[in-house]
């Protein structure tokens, strides 16, 4: 083997999406701790440590952001953007976005959800091949979260498109940090005409929440704080969502067998879109602010450092699974794709409700289906790893 000097890992380099999972390895086991001398940042891949890290926000802070791009620019995180604060002004978002993001709210979308994803799909249902991304992907979670948003479905596509392109990079690229913040201006006039026609919708609802800021005092939110937290629900919901659903496609393509189970007991599809987000998870790693020095594997990283927490390494580590290599829908787990803490993701439950459903409605109509591997594309971002194009050949 060669040494750990020549171990190499670049977010940005679209040869490493392929397949990352032969260099994570290889990170774990011999550079545990990795510095890129290039793009200047640390990095972490084994799962004790992208655990405890994630967890410690007092350290490790998400106050300038969860991308790599945003640390290193230097870029000011617009207020109430609450995937990009520290606690107690973070809590204190997040509570008000958990009071419309229940659990149980999300529990009440499952029909329609599931006549979106028929709708989507029966189009296709005599065909022996249709690309699941444009069926499927990228059209269910943008109508899903246009519902709760009370977005019209003629614009949904526009405000997809508008997130997509943020997060897009060219080969080998990095993501372009927004001049003017995470606001997606398009919202700004659907706010407005919710305000003189109010519904059952989650805009309606951020507008009329009261809470105690961190000042102390009692109001509702600004247009300018809704517009930034409807940005945040549209791109993180549309972007992690459609890369889940395309992964599932792939990576029961490439294990028939366990396609086979779900197929034969659906009872086992909830257990079976865990082991898919532990194995391939759309959002592969999380960045963070070294907000004083941290000693990690007899090394100091500096306060003022960008560390990258590799959770797609952390969830195929052999000190926490078993044969982590291998895909088994049996299998129970605890993944590390949605975060841990105080950032643990608040659309977890509507992720997995979304996956879920596709899984049961596709394997519905088809018990089997191979891919087109030679015209299947993986997307190219430094945040999110999944696929742009996917055919699948049914029968």
């Amino acid at each position: 083997m060669s040494s750990v000097d020549e171990i190499r890992w670049d977010p940005y380099a679209h040869s490493y999406a392929q397949d990352p999972y032969p260099v994570y390895k290889r990170l774990r086991e011999e550079m545990p701790l990795y510095y890129n001398d290039e793009h200047d940042f640390y990095a972490v891949s084994r799962y004790a440590d992208v655990q405890k890290g994630l967890g410690d926000w007092e350290t490790f802070s998400s106050a300038r952001g969860g991308i790599l791009e945003l640390i290193k620019s230097g870029f000011e995180i617009p207020p109430g953007t609450l995937i990009f604060e520290d606690p107690p002004v973070h809590d204190i978002h997040r509570r008000l976005l958990a009071r419309v993001f229940t659990p149980r709210r999300i529990a009440t979308l499952e029909p329609q959800v599931r006549a979106f994803c028929r709708r989507a799909l029966d189009p296709v249902a005599d065909a022996d091949r249709f690309d699941l991304i444009s069926t499927l992907s990228i059209e269910m979670p943008m109508r899903v979260i246009g519902m709760l948003l009370g977005i019209p479905e003629s614009d949904q596509e526009a405000l997809r498109d508008s997130a997509d392109a943020r997060l897009r990079t060219e080969q080998g690229g990095k993501m372009e940090v927004p001049e003017g913040g995470f606001g997606d201006e398009q919202f700004r006039e659907y706010i407005e005409w919710r305000k003189k026609n109010p519904s059952d919708d989650l805009m309606t609802e951020l507008m009329n929440a009261e809470f105690e800021d961190e000042n102390g005092v009692r109001r509702t939110l600004t247009d300018d704080e809704i517009l930034v937290y409807c940005s945040v629900v549209a791109g993180a919901g549309n972007e992690t969502t459609g890369r889940l659903i395309g992964w599932a496609g792939a990576t029961l393509a490439r294990y028939p067998d366990q396609r086979r189970l779900l197929a034969e007991d659906p009872s086992l599809i909830p257990g079976g879109i865990e082991e898919l987000l532990r194995f391939e998870p759309p959002g592969p790693f999380i960045a963070r602010y070294v907000a004083k020095d941290a000693e990690l594997y007899g090394r100091t990283v500096p306060q003022g450092s960008a560390i990258v927490f590799i959770a797609a390494a952390a969830n195929r580590d052999p000190r926490r699974f078993d044969d982590p290599d291998r895909f088994d829908v049996r299998r129970v787990n605890q993944t590390l794709t949605f975060g841990v803490g105080a950032h643990y993701c608040l659309g977890a439950a509507l992720a997995r409700l979304e996956g879920r459903i596709a899984v049961e409605e596709i394997l519905q109509r088809w018990p089997e289906w191979d891919v087109d591997w030679d015209n299947a594309k993986l997307a190219q971002t430094s945040t999110v790893r999944g696929f742009e194009s996917l055919p699948l050949i049914v029968r």
